[in-house]
Parts: structure tokens; C-alpha cells; sequence
């Protein structure tokens, strides 16, 4: 028996999601109860540059690097920004007194859901033009029979990959908050 929709595509995303928050919560409980939340204080920092390391992709895929596969760089670019987002989220832990900090977290918090979104969309949408390329191939239709009758599906599937067209301004809004964050840091930082 095939498994449904929601088992396949809806609660891997939801655990995504949760792990993320479960991890962020149970690194930020470990460094109250070793009395070391400075530590905190300072994962923004390797968690920006994690971040940043994940672009490799997107120049990859605009070609502006060469180096790298393109599938690797991808499961690369997931990987850095959730462990990047993740020391993030320990480094806001539960202290309210940065409203532009806050911000930033929240644009990262909706940029993760539109890169979980985009990468599961996608990914149900190949599999399913797949599928039925395959079905329709095994009916023995012709390569133009079966482009003619793929026609709306491979449409649906072009528009599904521009998902990246909201996924872009998110991203962007992300980035200016919490550059906005880090420089109001350096400006306003203790330097004595």
C-alpha cells in the first residue's frame, strides 16, 4: 500500500521544522544548565558564516562559481543553512531585548519554510511528471504523443520551479535584517 500524501510530502517537512526548534531549544537549556550561556552570545557568529557558506549554490547555479556539482552544492547549501540557522536560533534563545535581532529571526524563521516548501513542491512535482511519463510510456505512446499529452504537466512543473521568484525577496529581506542586526551590533558594541 502506497503511503498518503500527508505521510510522504507533509510530516517530513513538519519534522524538519521541529528538529530544527527541538535542537535550538535543547542546546540553548544544555548551555543554561552548564551555566555558559555567553556561548550563546556568540553562535550568531559561526551561524552567519555557515549561512553564507551556503550560497555556494546559488552562485553555482547562476554560474558565477564553476566549481562543485550543482546536486551536491544543493544538499550542501540545505545542510549549512539549517546548521547555520540552527546556531542562530540558540544565539536569539529567549532574550527579547533586540527588535531588530528578532526581526532578522523571523525572516530566517520564513525563509526556512519557503526553502522546505520550494525544496518539497518540487520534489513531489518531478516525481509526479515522472510518474506519469512513465505510465503513459509503458501505454506505448510515441515521444511526441507523450510531449503533447505532458504539455500542461511539464507547464506546472516550470511554474512550480519558480518558486525561487519568492524564496529570492525572502532570502533578500533575511539578508538586510540581520546585516541591519550585526552592524547596529558593531555600532553600538562596548568596544572599551
Amino acid at each position: 500500500m502506497r503511503a498518503s500524501l500527508f505521510v510522504r510530502e507533509v510530516i517530513p517537512f513538519l519534522l524538519q521544522l521541529a528538529l530544527l526548534g527541538l535542537a535550538a531549544l535543547a542546546i540553548d537549556a544544555l548551555l543554561h544548565w552548564l551555566n555558559a550561556v555567553w556561548i550563546g552570545r556568540y553562535l550568531g557568529i559561526p551561524g552567519v558564516l555557515l549561512i553564507i557558506g551556503s550560497f555556494g549554490y546559488s552562485l553555482r547555479k547562476r554560474k558565477l562559481i564553476t566549481i562543485g556539482k550543482p546536486a551536491a552544492l544543493l544538499r550542501l547549501h540545505e545542510y549549512l543553512a539549517w546548521a547555520g540557522s540552527l546556531l542562530i536560533l540558540v544565539h536569539a534563545g529567549i532574550h527579547f531585548n533586540a527588535i531588530l535581532g528578532w526581526l532578522a529571526v523571523w525572516a530566517m524563521l520564513v525563509n526556512i519554510v519557503s526553502g522546505l516548501t520550494g525544496k518539497f513542491l518540487l520534489r513531489r512535482a518531478r516525481l509526479r511528471l515522472e510518474e506519469t511519463r512513465n505510465q503513459m510510456r509503458a501505454q506505448g505512446l510515441s515521444g511526441a504523443e507523450l510531449e503533447d499529452k505532458l504539455y500542461w504537466d511539464s507547464l506546472t512543473f516550470d511554474a512550480v520551479k519558480q518558486w525561487r521568484v519568492v524564496h529570492y525577496p525572502i532570502t533578500l529581506a533575511f539578508s538586510t535584517l540581520a546585516l541591519g542586526h550585526i552592524l547596529s551590533i558593531f555600532l553600538f558594541w562596548g568596544w572599551r
